[in-house]
């Protein structure tokens, strides 16, 4: 139990160190020749990377029958969304600078950004249901609201892709990283209807 609560803290600590390295850099002005596509590119890469891992949760505790694995999903989950947050916000403030008019032109010319804010809705969604609380309040809906992190991911993956220009090694690899999270899923749900 003393190792699954280090492991834990450690994960945490390890979630938070590109925030922590882009204010390092930021104050050392560091942050390479074109600094709000360095931030952009990295708080968008780490929250999807935190998605996958949040995706991953339940089919590794079914692997391992390690149950108190599931208690990584929601942390890892809500970094996920603090990531996709400070995404949002370098779009908000560094691309446009709170020029909203410019920003909802934005959303509805570029497909990847109207996919990109989809994204962020999902994720804001899961966010705001993601206490005891509102699991109470929402019963067995809850974990119909929670499904929609597989639309989140799906819309991250692809928002990815418009974005890259030129080389798609990177999304082609997001993309079937997904692909094999959502066939662990359907083989999952195909042997429940087994038994």
């Amino acid at each position: 139990m003393r190792l699954f609560a280090f492991a834990r803290r450690a994960i945490f600590g390890a979630a938070l160190l590109p925030a922590a390295s882009l204010i390092y850099w930021a104050s050392t002005g560091d942050l390479t020749a074109n600094p709000i596509d360095f931030i952009t590119d990295t708080t968008g890469t780490t929250a999807l990377v935190l998605l996958m891992l949040t995706l991953t949760v339940t089919p590794l505790r079914r692997v391992t029958g390690q149950n108190q694995l599931i208690k990584l999903r929601r942390m890892l989950g809500l970094l996920a969304f603090f990531y996709a947050c400070l995404h949002l916000s370098t779009w908000v403030v560094l691309d446009w600078f709170f020029d909203f008019e410019s920003m909802i032109a934005d959303v509805i010319d570029r497909p990847f950004i109207t996919l990109g804010m989809t994204t962020f809705l999902l994720l804001l969604s899961l966010a705001v249901t993601s206490t005891a609380g509102m699991i109470r309040r929402l019963g067995r809906r809850w974990q119909q609201v929670h499904r929609l992190v597989y639309l989140a991911a799906m819309t991250a993956v692809i928002h990815f892709w418009w974005v890259v220009k030129a080389d798609f090694r990177e999304p082609r690899l997001w993309a079937l990283a997904l692909s094999v999270l959502f066939g662990f899923r359907l083989w999952w749900a195909y042997q429940l209807r087994r038994t």
